[in-house]
């Protein structure tokens, strides 16, 4: 299976601004965020593609019924098109696949992780008019539709069938073992929807230590979240010292350990030894 592999620097680096630029406006763009993330993931992705992928959206909400009804008729309609007719759904063998986390690809392969395949119902059924959003369960990713006193619960990863109120707690007790509690029900906000295909990017490099080059360009596109872990800063030095760059990822160590001493001095001497560690490799 062939990988997709990151683009050019130069063209690396006006991705990311890109990407800083629209997870900073007044309203994020989800879509265009997960598209970016391909982008940097995918060297293969040029501006025709990401336009593409965009009318793709817009095509396929076109062939949503208008305005189907309330949140069970919206959630109905959705799984009828996308789960039935396109089939859009995941299987066990998608998390192995980097792709399953590029919504260029997933548009193409149908196919994904549950929080890209959830992308896909919410930029379709956004486009049409309902009234939908991500619910981040731990362990897995869901659409939402409608508001608390009628909300309707669908699962794009399993072709988007309408979820009952024991579906979801099963769901978060095979996740966590502990019971569904009403406040991971709550709309998901679009940034922490794209932290979190990020996270998913880092894990899957994490367990495949000879794809760092994915680490790494996930963990800069994270640092350019306007809120996100301040460890992402010590993520990225080590890296960028496991890839050669001593001076850089010492100095980057250096930085984290800085901040980090404001508030535990032990954890920040700690890092100063790696970046002392980090340049001793140069001789």
């Amino acid at each position: 299976m062939r990988h997709p592999s990151p683009p050019p620097p130069d063209r690396s680096a006006e991705l990311r601004r890109r990407f800083a630029e629209e997870a900073r406006a007044q309203r994020p763009d989800v879509a265009a965020l997960c598209l970016l993330v391909g982008a940097a993931g995918d060297g293969t992705l040029d501006e025709a593609g990401l336009d593409a992928a965009q009318l793709e959206l817009d095509r396929l909400a076109g062939q949503l019924p208008y305005r189907p009804g309330g949140p069970l008729a919206w959630a109905r309609a959705l799984r009828d098109l996308l789960g039935d007719r396109h089939g859009f759904r995941g299987s066990a063998a998608d998390y192995e696949r980097l792709d399953s986390s590029l919504l260029h690809t997933v548009l193409r392969r149908r196919r994904g992780l549950p929080i890209l395949l959830s992308v896909v119902w919410m930029e379709v059924a956004r486009r049409a008019g309902a009234p939908v959003y991500g619910v981040a369960l731990p362990g897995h990713f869901v659409i939402g539709l409608g508001t608390a006193g009628d909300q309707v619960l669908a699962d794009p990863f399993d072709g988007g069938r309408v979820l009952t109120g024991a579906d979801a707690e099963l769901l978060v007790a095979g996740a966590t073992g502990a019971p569904l509690e009403q406040s991971m029900l709550v709309p998901a906000e679009p940034l922490d929807v794209v932290l979190r295909l990020l996270n998913n990017i880092r894990a899957w490099a994490a367990a495949r230590p000879e794809r760092s080059d994915v680490a790494m360009w996930a963990v800069e596109l994270s640092l350019r979240l306007p809120s996100h872990p301040a460890r992402l800063r010590y993520e990225r030095a080590r890296l960028l010292v496991e890839r050669g760059d001593f001076v850089g990822g010492a100095e980057a160590l250096e930085a984290y350990a800085d901040v980090v001493g404001a508030v535990d001095e032990d954890a920040a001497r700690r890092v100063r030894g790696e970046a002392h560690a980090a340049r001793a490799r140069l001789n």
